[in-house]
């Protein structure tokens, strides 16, 4: 797990490679993602990038075994499955080739491939191996490199793109992720960020749950000072103190909301007053793609180094395995 994180920013030039394999001859007037799990991460992405970069590609992502209503024949159906296997994606897949949508498939192995070859379906392969979740530079790199030949992403962003390998360093956040590790002992961590940045909260918590195996909880602002802030009110009352169990942490950018900068701020002041532990932890990087893998190879040192502190392996994820299993039965 350390050397996956530490080659991590290898993965995007790798990826682009592989999706821009994959040439089409079509225009489509939106987008339909289908992936769950690490495989739809991807996507969360793909939809944070095109609102700063201000891109006109109507996205939907689709995390369920059927495809939204909104899907027509305008519609590019991108599946995503790391491991080429997931059944949520392969049922929207089947319907996809029932409905005769235009479909292109992003996968390492498994049953996508031999949907691939059989209704010879575009498929970019990505290298195997990986846990999912630790795959993301490939797929997301597979993925704007798909979009980039569709001229729906600028070449400026796979320029970018590939240059994040001499950007990013995770051997200089490992430190920072030792010592947060450290702060998250016998702690449920609680990720809070602005809208603008709520998929990454989102994907901090995955990180928390698949390789520390612990419970933890997202949100973002302002939306949670309307409604999850109150649910604290009480907190000091409750005979399992639930304070001494929570971390807050909050993702915070030098562009978020000025209003939102205070909201973070205040929320912290608040919740530490009814004994809940926290910080503000600022995205750092020049650029738009480097606070968002920053951020990312930080949460992969925290969550890696508290699976350690814990004896707990985190590459393996026994309990969806054992779900899956049961699901066949």
């Amino acid at each position: 797990m350390r050397e996956i994180i530490l080659n991590f920013p290898k993965q995007f030039r790798v990826g682009i490679k592989t999706g821009k394999t994959i040439k089409l001859k079509i225009r489509p007037q939106k987008i339909c993602i289908c992936g769950i799990g690490g495989s739809a991460l991807p996507a969360n992405l793909l939809s944070m990038i095109i609102g700063e970069y201000k891109l006109n590609i109507p996205l939907i992502i689709q995390r369920d075994y059927l495809l939204p209503a909104s899907v027509n024949k305008k519609t590019l159906l991108i599946c995503i499955s790391y491991s080429g296997n997931t059944e949520e994606t392969i049922s929207c897949l089947k319907e996809g080739l029932k409905r005769n949508l235009k479909i292109v498939l992003i996968s390492s192995d498994g049953k996508l491939e031999n949907f691939a070859k059989k209704y010879n379906l575009p498929i970019a392969f990505v290298p195997k191996g990986y846990p999912p979740r630790m795959a993301l530079g490939y797929l997301f790199g597979a993925l704007v490199g798909i979009l980039n030949n569709l001229n729906l992403v600028p070449n400026s962003l796979i320029k970018n793109l590939r240059n994040l390998d001499k950007k990013l360093n995770p051997p200089k956040l490992e430190k920072e992720g030792k010592i947060l590790a450290k702060k998250l002992q016998g702690k449920i961590p609680l990720i809070y960020a602005s809208n603008r940045f709520k998929y990454l909260a989102r994907i901090w918590k995955i990180k928390f749950n698949e390789n520390t195996k612990i419970p933890a909880f997202w949100n973002y602002f302002p939306e949670l000072n309307h409604n999850e802030m109150t649910g604290f009110e009480n907190i000091s009352n409750l005979k399992s103190q639930i304070s001494n169990l929570i971390y807050l942490i909050i993702l915070q950018d030098r562009s978020d909301h000025q209003r939102n900068k205070k909201r973070m701020e205040l929320t912290l002041k608040v919740l530490k007053k009814r004994g809940i532990k926290g910080e503000i932890i600022k995205l750092t990087g020049k650029t738009f793609l480097e606070k968002l893998f920053n951020s990312i190879i930080l949460s992969d040192w925290v969550s890696f180094y508290l699976a350690k502190y814990y004896g707990i392996d985190p590459i393996p994820v026994k309990m969806v395995e054992e779900f899956k299993k049961l699901m066949k039965e």
